[in-house]
């Protein structure tokens, strides 16, 4: 069945619909390839018997984009067989625009990445006026460029600084603000009305022509050669240098292609986003991310992780236990999907209090005009603050935030529980407790679940959900619901001490304290850590969640290994932060200053006392290896995580990697890195960094045994 639907009318205008069998959506496939090669060819020698060509979609989505299986194919030594079929394709779009007669994108769906190139090549664009649409070219986010002339024709379009957002963020709009931006030309209130936008403007321009290819045509805002313009290029270049420290070759290639591109004429200009696509797509960055934001991620909305046949949940009343940041921010992330909520402190003020957090920042999004005053406040009155159980009476989840203190939690527990509705969730928002010790004082196991939000909790994406020994399927599907109910994107763990995030972000911290004990340049280890592309550096992270506290978690993980019979392994980074905390009483930010000072005027800096009291600076290890210690540490022990069964699939460490913890996204998460890296050549540096600094950096029995059957992590 042809992919692609022609049809001409009486007048002349041919409608082409796109219609992929098989498919839920249509995507730039080979047999779509094919056939819309074939059809533009048609088109073409049958020109002086039409009067124009309507492109519109028969699915929900008007054209997603690439298939991305293919680009994940391609290898370095076929690049010169992708540079040619990619200009091939270029060449067949370009005979379209220049057919002498009008071609109208009719957009009744979104129209992402290779969709919107195909709108772009239109010589007018109209789209339902839908919010739901989406508008744009997301490629950058997986490590690419719009290589179907995405960049040349948004820089034509817009001009150069203009199109950046859009190509090299990968920005994307809603109808309304295409039509605003001059991306669309006109929107229709439901189908009907759009085709015959389409065909009036058709009727209407009998021989357009694109503005690139008229006479004497320049780019809004100048070539990239104007002085303005190579400031404004090479500032923006200094910043992905700063941001992304060459981990990330997309965002430049893009640069690239649109100052480039800018300079010459369309056609040339096509070649060079050719030239700089192969690239990309050979590279194993874009294939990282592909496989991890894509795939792997494309999994886990799906339910890959989700326990199957239990009808699909929805919540309708949530109660949230302690109005503190996690609390506040857990309440703000229900009220924003339109969950009304409880928020239950021990005094009406707390509770007051944190409902003000979200006030505060919806105001911010009335100021910014991305919200009205009414429709604030309709959000607002779906909070309940209390200090009283009772009003968590009819709730089917309730979710402690509460402090990390096992009793406290106990009590809160105890006092809510008997409010649920029948088969109620009862949830703990702990990052460190396991879930079956917590379990103990519900008297319902069963629907006992762990929910581990990350701070801060509105702008966060990711949920960790923690099964204890007694938590039933059924409780793990409906928390899953819950999850996807309020957008963010849920992982799925089983029960252990710190479980996967906080246990795999310790080791982060604590390698690079352990470096500071070496005697390592802590401007060096900070250096590295940040050049790898992780968030921020150790010292700074360990001065931010308070040393005070982690030393309290490590003296509870001694006290409840000793109760099991187990004995704890002390940390190199331990003695550190023992002696920062009781003896130099520099607990971290909160506490006045911890590795860092923190003036009242001016940013942050080390303190200068750290290499009188740990001799930091007096040992020069390799910079390498201090960027490897800080990737390989979290690796292993996600690969530990992977073997004691915390963890039971490779799409739920990647993905809890990178939004959880900060790993570099060019890694396309922790378990992606190991296989990228290979794991053979792995396992063989892990034993060398272990030779120099210390057991933990031992390949795990799992990685040995992958390596012995030639396997990869799946």
């Amino acid at each position: 069945m042809n992919p692609i639907k022609y049809e001409k009318s009486a007048d002349g205008i041919v409608t082409l619909t796109f219609d992929a069998p098989d498919q839920s959506a249509n995507t730039m496939t080979v047999a779509f390839k094919q056939a819309f090669s074939a059809v533009i060819h048609k088109l073409v020698a049958e020109r002086d018997q039409i009067t124009g060509v309507m492109l519109t979609s028969a699915k929900k989505t008007f054209f997603a984009g690439g298939n991305l299986k293919d680009l994940m194919a391609v290898t370095s030594d076929q690049a010169d067989e992708f540079f040619n079929r990619s200009m091939a394709t270029k060449l067949e779009h370009r005979l379209l625009e220049k057919l002498g007669k009008p071609v109208v994108a009719a957009v009744n769906g979104t129209a992402l990445g290779g969709g919107w190139e195909l709108c772009l090549m239109s010589h007018a664009r109209f789209c339902l006026d839908d919010d739901k649409i989406m508008l744009g070219l997301p490629e950058v986010t997986l490590g690419l460029l719009p290589g179907a002339g995405g960049v040349v024709r948004m820089t034509r379009l817009l001009g150069l600084k203009a199109a950046l957002p859009y190509v090299m963020e990968g920005k994307i709009v809603k109808p309304s603000e295409a039509l605003n931006t001059g991306l669309l030309n006109g929107l229709a209130k439901d189908q009907h009305a759009l085709e015959a936008l389409a065909r009036d403007w058709i009727l209407q321009n009998p021989h357009p022509v694109q503005p690139w290819d008229k006479e004497g045509f320049t780019i809004p805002g100048g070539q990239s050669d104007t002085p303005e313009l190579v400031a404004f290029i090479e500032s923006t270049a200094e910043a992905l240098e700063k941001k992304h420290h060459g981990c990330m070759p997309a965002p430049v290639a893009i640069l690239a292609v649109a100052s480039e591109g800018s300079l010459v004429d369309i056609d040339t200009a096509l070649q060079i986003e050719a030239k700089y696509m192969t690239q990309l797509v050979t590279h194993p960055v874009s294939k990282n991310m592909i496989n991890t934001f894509f795939f792997q991620m494309g999994e886990i909305k799906s339910g890959k992780s989700r326990p199957k046949d239990f009808p699909k949940a929805s919540f309708t009343k949530v109660g949230v236990l302690g109005a503190g940041l996690m609390g506040a921010g857990i309440t703000y992330a229900n009220v924003m999907r339109g969950i009304p909520t409880i928020l239950k402190d021990v005094s009406m003020a707390a509770a007051e209090k944190g409902k003000s957090y979200t006030e505060k920042l919806l105001n911010k999004r009335v100021e910014k005009g991305l919200l009205t005053a009414q429709k604030r406040d309709a959000i607002l009155s779906l909070i309940t603050p209390t200090d009283q159980a009772s009003a968590l009476q009819g709730c089917d989840l309730i979710i402690e935030a509460v402090f990390e203190k096992r009793e406290l939690k106990a009590q809160v527990t105890r006092e809510a529980e008997p409010m649920l509705v029948t088969n109620g969730i009862m949830a703990s928002n702990t990052s460190t407790l396991p879930i079956t010790g917590l379990a103990l004082a519900s008297t319902h196991a069963a629907n006992f679940i762990g929910l581990h939000f990350f701070s801060p909790v509105d702008k966060m994406p990711l949920v960790e959900i923690i099964k204890g020994a007694q938590t039933s399927p059924e409780t793990l599907a409906r928390a899953y619901d819950y999850v996807m109910q309020i957008g963010k994107t849920p992982i799925v763990v089983n029960d252990s001490r710190g479980f996967f995030t906080s246990r795999v972000f310790r080791t982060f911290r604590n390698e690079g304290i352990s470096m500071l004990a070496d005697g390592a340049d802590p401007a060096l280890i900070e250096k590295a850590s940040v050049e790898v592309c992780m968030p921020v550096g150790p010292l700074a992270v360990a001065d931010e969640v308070s040393m005070a506290l982690s030393l309290s978690v490590t003296e509870q993980t001694k006290i409840d290994l000793a109760a099991e019979g187990k004995i704890y392994q002390p940390h190199a980074a331990d003695a550190v932060v023992e002696k920062m905390v009781n003896t130099l009483k520099r607990p971290g930010r909160a506490g006045g200053g911890g590795f860092y000072e923190y003036p009242a005027e001016g940013k942050k800096f080390l303190w200068p006392d750290l290499a009188k009291h740990f001799g930091a600076g007096t040992l020069q290890i390799p910079y390498q290896d201090m960027k490897d210690r800080i990737l390989f540490i979290q690796a292993l022990e996600t690969i530990r995580c992977l073997e004691e069964g915390v963890l039971e699939s490779a799409r739920d460490a990647n993905i809890g990697s990178i939004m959880g913890i900060g790993f570099p996204k060019w890694t396309g998460g922790a378990i992606q890195f190991v296989n990228q890296y290979g794991l053979e050549k792995f396992t063989l540096r892990a034993r060398e960094l272990a030779a120099k600094y210390g057991s933990r950096f031992n390949p795990p029995e799992l990685l040995i045994k992958k390596v012995e059957a030639g396997l990869r992590f799946e």
